[in-house]
């Protein structure tokens, strides 16, 4: 086969280069053969050659370009015309015909509509284009021609990157009818799709029993066709999977693509050496760990003798820099003497352990708040921080002292202890509280989202407080003792803790109670919550929520109004004010009840404008609180409204407005909530 046929092959370099912008992804570039040319005849001997100044100069050497005649009329500036004969026929020239005039432009893509990722094509042609970042402005004729080039260019190069080698673009401008601006044309010829014919693994068989599977993660198959990007993801996928299953020295070669422009095809391989199994060691700790070494391992999530993970390993890495006591974290797989073995070396530097923290706020319902705290996160090693608060507002003042000691014997298993001396002035109630409280419960964070979460605890409160007696219409004070031994269980099906788009959470509180005031008696609250999520396309996620409460055992007037059911505000039913639904005293203020009914459903849609970083959602909630043990849904209070988010890193920031559909005479007809996270 010589080098002018068409079925040349070509050993690609072992870079596969993803295309952004204008680099070229170099998969398949023909050789240039060497041209024979006669040599040179031998010089002529200076000293021999007579000069005339007055003979006309002879051609420049071997480029065959003549000298310039001076002399010589200026050329003509040259016409841009539309190479489209039936455009040419009706489209004035006048405009066009100097070629240092500015004329405003548009540019078209042709040619690229059919191909499988036309989508993908032009979106990345539109962020790298030169035309692009012109259009719609002026540009003069030579300008416009070397944006139509590198255009041109940039498109071969992404086809290429697509698996279209043999792709063809031909640019052309054209009259707008009426002469005022100009539409560059950029028309592509695809040519075929070039497939893989074969794709090697060389060396992976040494995995033994994992090879089948490490094979598979290499996502890439016959015939699927050539895609930059596509490589690039299978090489990675292959790189994490060998960590995963316990080869944290394996290497990965370089990658040889062999293009056949005959058979439109190509043929892949890509020597890789998992470098033997490993087990976990020992966890070996250096630098200036802020707890001794032994927590290190009760944070990991591995056992010495299990095989290596290194998925494991950087959840060590995210946990130890969750805790906040970790400026720097550096972790390595070390070889160890025995060959089975990997020691995992730990290098840490502390962070600042101290924290002064202050916050101010209004809210429609809650007034002017101001908060300030200061703790430190390991006065209590390991990790048993100290935080005292302090809130000064319209209608809350606090003191608190809290122990909260994080991974407790068990990773994210918390044990917290608090102090809490308060008082509250709502419309409901004006409480003046002390607290005593201990607990332990098993969180869930966005390190590592559990499925199942569980809480117990025990609180002391004594309470004097002041509502209005519905008998007699009296505002009353009294003093309440409280008993109360709190525990939670929740499930977790969501896929996600800040933003889920698919699946289900379910959560329920039991409380029994046993409250003091002019005698003993006990009752239970009771809440169970659960939501629902359902992606309806890849932009717009259809959220429920319901919410169950009762209290059994006790009538709502004996149970402190600390303690019952409220309902309205952010985080309950938008539209309405901070726990404004449900029973009104003779003063139209809430006094709350025995029982609770909520439901919330909304659709979060994400908007295209701004990177997709946006996204409205339209609302509807309702809910109603009954003196009953259980909620009557004929007094269900309504509101609607929309809220929009800007989409995060850490979660989505929401504001959401709402206005209640059945308002009572009090009732705003307007209510703004802005929080961290979804609505549920």
């Amino acid at each position: 086969m010589n080098s002018g046929q068409r079925g040349r092959r070509v050993v690609v370099a072992t870079a596969f280069v993803l295309i952004t912008c204008h680099a070229s992804p170099a998969l398949a570039q023909d050789a240039a053969q060497p041209q024979t040319q006669a040599p040179p005849p031998p010089p002529a001997d200076p000293l021999q050659v007579s000069i005339d100044p007055n003979a006309p100069l002879d051609p420049m050497p071997d480029i065959g370009v003549a000298w310039p005649d001076m002399e010589a009329p200026e050329p003509a500036e040259p016409e841009i015309l539309p190479l489209d004969p039936a455009a040419q026929a009706t489209a004035p020239a006048a405009t066009t015909s100097d070629s240092a005039a500015e004329l405003r432009y548009s540019v078209t893509l042709q040619g690229l509509d059919d191909l499988e990722a036309a989508d993908e094509l032009k979106t990345q042609f539109g962020a790298a284009s030169t035309l692009e970042k012109g259009d719609d402005k002026a540009a003069n004729a030579a300008q416009l021609d070397r944006r139509a080039k590198e255009d041109a260019e940039l498109i071969s190069e992404l086809l290429r990157a697509y698996g279209y080698y043999d792709s063809k673009v031909e640019t052309r401008v054209e009259n707008v009818p009426g002469g005022d601006r100009l539409n560059v044309v950029l028309a592509a010829t695809p040519g075929p799709l070039y497939r893989f014919s074969s794709i090697d693994l060389p060396g992976l068989d040494a995995a033994g029993a994992n090879a089948d599977e490490l094979r598979a993660a290499y996502d890439l198959k016959v015939p699927d066709p050539i895609v930059a990007q596509e490589v690039i993801d299978a090489d990675i996928a292959l790189r994490l999977e060998l960590g995963r299953r316990g080869y944290p020295f394996a290497r990965i070669g370089d990658r040889d693509i062999v293009i056949d422009h005959e058979a439109d095809a190509a043929a892949l391989t890509q020597p890789v050496d998992p470098g033997g199994l490993r087990r976990f060691g020992q966890i070996k700790v250096t630098g200036s760990p802020p707890f001794p070494p032994s927590h290190i391992g009760v944070i990991a999530r591995f056992e010495r003798g299990e095989v290596y993970n290194q998925f494991l390993v950087d959840d060590l890495r995210r946990a130890l820099v969750a805790t906040g006591l970790i400026s720097t974290v550096e972790i390595k797989p070390t070889p160890t003497a025995d060959a089975e073995l990997v020691d995992v070396n730990v290098s840490l530097s502390p962070a600042p352990m101290r924290t002064i923290a202050a916050e101010a706020g209004y809210g429609t319902g809650e007034g002017i708040r101001i908060e300030a705290s200061w703790q430190h996160r390991n006065f209590f090693n390991p990790e048993g921080a100290v935080t005292f608060r302090g809130i000064a507002g319209t209608q809350e003042q606090l003191l608190a002292a809290t122990l909260r000691r994080n991974n407790f014997r068990k990773r994210d298993q918390l044990l917290t202890a608090q102090v809490v001396a308060s008082h509250v002035d709502r419309d409901a109630f004006d409480a003046k509280t002390f607290t005593v409280a201990a607990g332990i419960e098993r969180q869930t964070n966005i390190i590592w989202q559990k499925k199942w979460v569980w809480s117990v605890g025990a609180e002391l409160i004594a309470s004097d407080e002041r509502d209005v007696s519905i008998a007699t219409g009296q505002n009353r004070r009294r003093t309440f003792f409280i008993g109360a031994l709190p525990a939670t269980l929740g499930y977790d099906g969501s896929d996600d803790l800040l933003d889920p788009k698919r699946g289900f959470r379910l959560s329920g509180r039991l409380s029994p109670e046993a409250s003091f005031q002019g005698s003993v008696f006990g009752y239970v609250r009771n809440q169970l919550d659960g939501s629902v999520y359902f992606p309806m396309s890849e932009k717009i996620v259809i959220a429920s929520r319901a919410r169950l409460g009762t209290i059994l055992g006790a009538s709502r007037d004996r149970i402190a109004p600390s303690r019952r059911f409220y309902s309205g505000g952010g985080g309950s039913v938008r539209g309405y004010g901070y726990q404004r639904i449900g029973p009104l005293d003779a003063d139209d203020d809430p006094i709350g009840g025995r029982s609770l009914a909520e439901f919330s459903l909304e659709a979060r849609i994400r908007l295209p404008v701004f990177g997709g970083n946006f996204g409205v959602v339209p609302f509807v909630d309702a809910g109603a609180v009954s003196t009953s043990f259980y909620p009557r849904l004929g007094d269900l209070s309504v509101g609607a409204g929309v809220g929009l988010r800007y989409y995060t890193n850490f979660g989505p920031i929401r504001i959401d407005v709402g206005t209640p559909l059945n308002p009572r005479p009090k009732d705003s007809r307007i209510a703004v909530y802005v929080s961290l996270g979804q609505a549920f």
